[in-house]
């Protein structure tokens, strides 16, 4: 059995594991409630656009843009995989970075070639293990738009220049602060549900309104915007999930270090009982030898 000093030291080392563990749960819970707020105001945004997009669609009978045209040729892809850049959040990395495998083992399937690039570090020391890396972003302290925009602005060079003809998103998809499920979204071409599209048209249309000076023009900024806010989106649950599952993981450790200094206290508590006991032995035995 250990002495009382061992004992001791093992509780104060894990009453300060605790006391980390605990804050960052506090923080991730405050970070998660600001993630949150962001994707809900998101939400007015990203249904203007593709109400404006329907719109101008339904004018002019189609959309004409670079970013959503349909290759002919579907050869090359491009998987874009998102992580998050530290760890102690669970299995939020490992599930996404074991869907993303699966994706490209499957899309290995039916394209001539698959390129891999890679939000977080976690998902680009993944890659890194597997396969060559075509491009990798760090997120830092958070999602911010100029990340966003340099995401938005490789893959549509890529895609415009025609390197590759497709363009996919694996990422974590925030469901609740207990679930996130790994999701795969197609990025480009640029082709957004028709039926989901329609119902922001008929709760945004309803006023009429003029579209100048040509709806060319117009398309030429909605559709950079919508791209940026179909990464932004993902960005955004991916670093909500990344915060709940965090603030989990944290919330487990934490009782656990609760558990661990019961069990420790115990120990002492024995360890000293032990000791004293031995001292009786020790006194009563001396007593009697000197009789």
């Amino acid at each position: 059995m250990a002495n009382q000093k061992e004992i001791k030291r093992r509780i104060r080392t894990v009453q300060k594991t605790q006391q980390i563990t605990s804050a960052m749960r506090m923080v991730s819970a405050a970070k998660l409630r600001r993630a949150q707020d962001a994707i809900i105001a998101l939400r007015p945004y990203a249904q203007q656009i593709w109400a404006t997009m329907y719109e101008i669609g339904r004018r002019q009978g189609e959309l004409s843009h670079p970013l959503l045209h349909v290759h002919p040729e579907r050869k090359r892809i491009e998987v874009v995989v998102i992580a998050s850049d530290r760890g102690l959040c669970g299995a939020f990395n490992a599930n996404v970075l074991k869907a993303g495998a699966a994706e490209l083992a499957e899309r290995a399937k039916n394209f001539e070639q698959v390129c891999v690039s890679a939000v977080g570090r976690k998902a680009a020391e993944f890659v890194r293990r597997r396969r060559p890396l075509e491009k990798s972003w760090l997120i830092g302290q958070g999602v911010t738009m100029q990340l966003v925009r340099e995401i938005a602005l490789y893959v549509a060079a890529r895609y415009a220049a025609g390197v590759v003809d497709e363009v996919v998103l694996v990422g974590n998809e925030f469901v609740s602060a207990l679930t996130q499920r790994p999701t795969v979204v197609r990025l480009l071409p640029l082709v957004p549900e028709f039926s989901r599209v329609r119902s922001y048209a008929e709760d945004a249309g309803r006023e009429p309104f003029e579209i100048e000076p040509h709806p060319s023009a117009l398309l030429d900024v909605l559709v950079p915007q919508a791209l940026e806010f179909s990464i932004y989106r993902a960005l955004l649950e991916s670093q909500a999930g990344e915060h709940a599952a965090r603030m989990a993981a944290m919330e487990s450790a934490t009782r656990n270090t609760e558990e661990l200094i019961r069990s420790l206290t115990l120990q002492f508590n024995r360890a000293r009982q032990a000791a004293i006991t031995k001292e009786l032995m020790e006194i009563v035995s001396g007593a009697e030898a000197l009789k």
